[in-house]
Formats: structure tokens, C-alpha cells, sequence
């Protein structure tokens, strides 16, 4: 039988003692009602779905085209990487490790660190117990920089520019891009960090 875990309020600073939870509660602190311990009620396998779900709509956005692009009858489709190269041919340096970082490289590597926390929170490992915690604490601290709010401002500021000379049009891998950033903040929601940690 799992013994109870003591947690102090980050409101109020009351230290209590809460009884392991079952997936899906939360325990109320008993002096202000602030949230004082929560359960994803997801589980393993809600998150390894995700995951997998998320890593399918991965490839679109890698080729087939975020914009399509129409100005003076001269058309262009653009993929992720197809901005990252413009973005260098520009000589934009910064701007195109920021897009190649936020947009292929750490979703990437998010979606391949929760696969691999699910599927060994499921072996009876007790090894590298405190290296998973951290990578999931990592997962956790990179979550922002995987957000969609990079295209979605470069559309609409191509849309305010050049909305009288150009003619912009999402294409079919921004629809997969916007699928695996909701996916992957889903997946990560839905893990338990505690599965870590429990024998099975």
C-alpha cells in the first residue's frame, strides 16, 4: 500500500499530508483550497498515443508546403526547411536557428524524450531514476519554445504586408504543424511524472 506524501501549499505554505491520488484527482489545500497535488488522468498509454500521433504529423510540415505563395503570377510553396534556407540565404542567421531550433529540431527531440519516458516507466527498471526525472523536467522547460505562435505571426504579417500585392495561403503542412504542436502539448499533459518512479 502506497504510503501519503506531504506537501506544502505554494499559497499559504501549509504543510499537510495528501493520500496518493488516483489518476485524474486533485487534493485542495485545507486552509485557502489552493491546488496542492493533481494527477494526469491520462496515464502511459493516453500519452504514448499522443505521441505516436504526434510523431506521424511530423513528417507533412517537413514536406509538404506551410505557405503558398502567389505575387504577380509568380507561385512559390515553401516547406519548414525551404524558410530555413531562404532565412540563411538572407543572411539571417539568428532568425533561421531560431525557426530550425523551435520548429524541427526540439518537437523532435520532445516527442522522441516522451517515447522514451513512457516506454520505460512500462520495464521494471529502477536505473537512472533522477536522468528521467530531469529529462522530463527539460520536456517540461521546452514545451514553449515548440508553440505554433512563430508561424502564425509570420502569416500574419505577411498578410498585413502584402495583403494588397500578394496572395498568401496556408498550405497542407501548416495543418499537420498546428496537429503535432496541440498533440504534443497533450502527450505532455497527460504523462505522469510519478509513473518514473513507481515499481511495476
Amino acid at each position: 500500500m502506497a504510503s501519503a506524501d506531504i506537501y506544502a501549499c505554494d499559497m499559504c505554505g501549509l504543510s499537510q499530508t495528501v493520500e496518493p491520488l488516483a489518476p485524474g484527482n486533485t487534493a485542495e489545500c485545507i486552509r485557502c483550497g489552493s491546488t496542492v497535488a493533481t494527477r494526469p488522468a491520462g496515464g502511459a498509454e493516453l500519452t504514448l498515443a499522443l505521441t505516436l500521433a504526434a510523431l506521424v504529423l511530423y513528417v507533412p510540415p517537413n514536406i509538404y508546403p506551410i505557405l503558398a505563395f502567389n505575387l504577380y503570377g509568380m507561385y512559390s510553396e515553401n516547406t519548414v526547411w525551404d524558410g530555413v534556407v531562404s532565412l540563411l540565404t538572407h543572411n539571417q542567421y539568428f532568425i533561421a536557428a531560431v525557426v530550425f531550433l523551435a520548429s524541427i529540431v526540439i518537437p523532435l527531440l520532445k516527442l522522441l524524450a516522451l517515447f522514451f519516458l513512457v516506454g520505460s516507466s512500462a520495464l521494471p527498471l529502477g536505473r537512472q531514476l533522477r536522468g528521467r526525472t530531469t529529462l522530463y523536467r527539460f520536456i517540461d522547460r521546452i514545451g514553449p519554445w515548440a508553440m505554433l505562435d512563430v508561424f502564425l505571426l509570420a502569416i500574419l504579417v505577411s498578410l498585413v504586408k502584402l495583403g494588397q500585392l500578394a496572395t498568401v495561403v496556408p498550405g497542407t503542412g501548416l495543418v499537420a504543424f498546428t496537429g503535432m504542436v496541440v498533440l504534443t502539448l497533450l502527450a505532455s499533459a497527460a504523462f505522469d511524472p510519478r509513473l518514473i518512479w513507481e515499481r511495476r
